[in-house]
C-alpha cells in the first residue's frame, strides 16, 4: 500500500520529498495533471521580463524526483476517490485504471476565481495560474511583437497578483491598462498610505489604472479585445487578463463525501473528515476557518505533515507568523502588511 499524494505544487512536492526523508522504505506516489516538473508558482506574475523563465520556473524535473526514488504519475486526472475500498480512479493517457492507498493527501492548489458577470466571457479571458497558461500568453505577445505592434493588455484585478503582472508586463515594455473594482489596489493587504504609493509606483511605469470600476463586456474586434465600463469601450487588447483570487479546487473532496465549506475543511492536523485522508496548500480551510495560500505556511504544513506521518510530531499544526508580499517592480511597503 502506498501513500498517495494528489498535486504537485510546492505542497504536494514538499511533502513528497519531507516523507522520503523520514520514511525511506515508504512507498509515495504523486498524481499530477502538470506534465512540466515541479515549478516555482510564485515566478508566474514575473514571467514577462525574463527570456528563460520557461526553464528557470522549473525547480525539479519529474524523473528527478523519480530518480530520489518518488513515484510520479504526469499527466493523469484523478476522477474519483473510492474511501470505502482505499482506492483512486485514475485516467491516464485514456485507459481507465484504479490505484490503492494507505494513506492520501490532496494538495489539488486552486484554479483562477471567476466571478460570476465574467462567465459569459470565458472565451476571451485568459490567467495567470499554471505554467501552461503563462506559456500561451507568452506565445501569444511573441506573435504580437512578430508584426511590428507593442502588446496591450487588459488585466482585471488590482489584488497581490494581478498587481505583479501588471508591473512585470509594463517592465517587459508592453502597454497595461489595470482596472479594479475597489478605489484603492491591494485593499485586503496594504494600508492606505502604502496603497497611495503602490498606485504611483504603477503610474509611473505607464500603466493605466482605472480604479473603483467594473468591467461590463469583453468582446472580440478585428482579431483584438475591447472592454466595456459603462458604455465607454476601452481597446484594442492583445489579450485580457483577469486576475479575481483564485478559488480552492474542492470538486474531487465534496464527490468523496468530504467536508468543504470554502476549501477542504481540515482540522488541527490536517486530517479531513476522513482520518485517513489529509489536505494542505492553497485548497485546505484550517479549523480557524483560514486557507493559508501562501509559500511559507504552505512549506510548514508540509514539513509538518511529514513529520506527522512519520510518528515525529505530537503537536497540532499552528500556523506561522507570517505578511504576504507584493513583488512589484520598484514597490516596497513602508508600514506592516495585512493578513
Amino acid at each position: 500500500m502506498e501513500t498517495v499524494i494528489i498535486g504537485s505544487g510546492l505542497g504536494g512536492i514538499t511533502l513528497a520529498e519531507e516523507l522520503h526523508k523520514l520514511m525511506p522504505a515508504r512507498s509515495i506516489r504523486v498524481l499530477t495533471q502538470e506534465t512540466h516538473g515541479y515549478y516555482a508558482r510564485p515566478m508566474l506574475s514575473h514571467g514577462f521580463t525574463r527570456d528563460d523563465i520557461e526553464e528557470k520556473i522549473i525547480l525539479k524535473s519529474f524523473d528527478t524526483l523519480r530518480a530520489l526514488g518518488i513515484e510520479v504519475d504526469a499527466g493523469c486526472t484523478v476522477k474519483a476517490i473510492d474511501r470505502e475500498q482505499h482506492l483512486i480512479h485514475l485516467l491516464e493517457n485514456g485507459q481507465e485504471r484504479t490505484l490503492p492507498y494507505e494513506l492520501l493527501a490532496l494538495a489539488p492548489g486552486s484554479e483562477a476565481f471567476v466571478p460570476p458577470s465574467f462567465q459569459a466571457f470565458m472565451a476571451q479571458l485568459r490567467f495567470v495560474n499554471s505554467l501552461d497558461d503563462l506559456i500561451g500568453l507568452r506565445r501569444l505577445r511573441e506573435q504580437v511583437m512578430a508584426t511590428d505592434n507593442t502588446p496591450s493588455w487588459a488585466l482585471i484585478g488590482g489584488g497581490l497578483i494581478g498587481c505583479e503582472v501588471a508591473s512585470d508586463m509594463a517592465r517587459a515594455g508592453d502597454a497595461v491598462t489595470l482596472i479594479h473594482a475597489f478605489p484603492k489596489l491591494m485593499e485586503r493587504q496594504l494600508e492606505d498610505e502604502d496603497a497611495t504609493q503602490l498606485e504611483k509606483v504603477l503610474l509611473d511605469q505607464g500603466i493605466t489604472l482605472r480604479l473603483n470600476e467594473s468591467v461590463d463586456t469583453v468582446q472580440g474586434v478585428d482579431g483584438a479585445l475591447e472592454i466595456g465600463i459603462k458604455g465607454e469601450l476601452l481597446g484594442p487588447f492583445s489579450g485580457v487578463i483577469l486576475s479575481t483570487g483564485f478559488k480552492p479546487r474542492t470538486d474531487l473532496a465534496q464527490s468523496a463525501g468530504l467536508r468543504t465549506n470554502r476549501g477542504i475543511c481540515v482540522d488541527e492536523w490536517l486530517r479531513t473528515s476522513d482520518p485517513d485522508i489529509f489536505a494542505l496548500g492553497d485548497a485546505a480551510e484550517c479549523e480557524d476557518g483560514n486557507i493559508y495560500a501562501y509559500v511559507l505556511p504552505v512549506r510548514q504544513q508540509a514539513s509538518w505533515l511529514a513529520r506527522y506521518i512519520a510518528g515525529q510530531e505530537t503537536k497540532p499544526w499552528a500556523p506561522p507568523d507570517f505578511k504576504p508580499r507584493a513583488k512589484v517592480h520598484g514597490f516596497t511597503a513602508t508600514l506592516p502588511y495585512k493578513n
